[in-house]
């Protein structure tokens, strides 16, 4: 099962809110596009939107899931999310403990 399109990948989203993040956090592991979403709430952003520097209280999504599901995941992770633009970034696993990375793979499966 280990070749390019099985790619743990981590997968970074900021949301609005706590409950958006669990609402789309629950989505996603029920759908099988990803296999763990963790929660961090309340991190302070600062970034430019629209000319201007914005600081904002979001909360961080991490979902684990494989390259074989991104493309699903990051559609229907826009199709729920209230920002014009998320912030939906895939960084790939280069190691891990092989169970946990089999069983990344084994929760995606379609």
């Amino acid at each position: 099962m280990k070749n390019v399109s099985t790619k743990v990948l981590i997968v970074l989203v900021t949301t609005a809110s706590q409950k958006e993040a669990v609402k789309i956090g629950e989505e996603m592991v029920n759908a099988k596009l990803a296999a763990c979403a963790n929660i961090i709430p309340r991190i302070q952003s600062i970034y430019r939107w629209n000319g201007k520097t914005v600081k904002s209280w979001e909360t961080l999504l991490i979902l684990k899931s494989t390259d074989l599901r991104y493309q699903a995941l990051e559609k229907a992770i826009k199709a729920m999310h209230s920002y014009e633009t998320p912030e939906i970034m895939a960084l790939p696993i280069r190691k891990g403990l092989d169970q946990y990375m089999e069983w990344v793979r084994r929760e995606t499966l379609i």
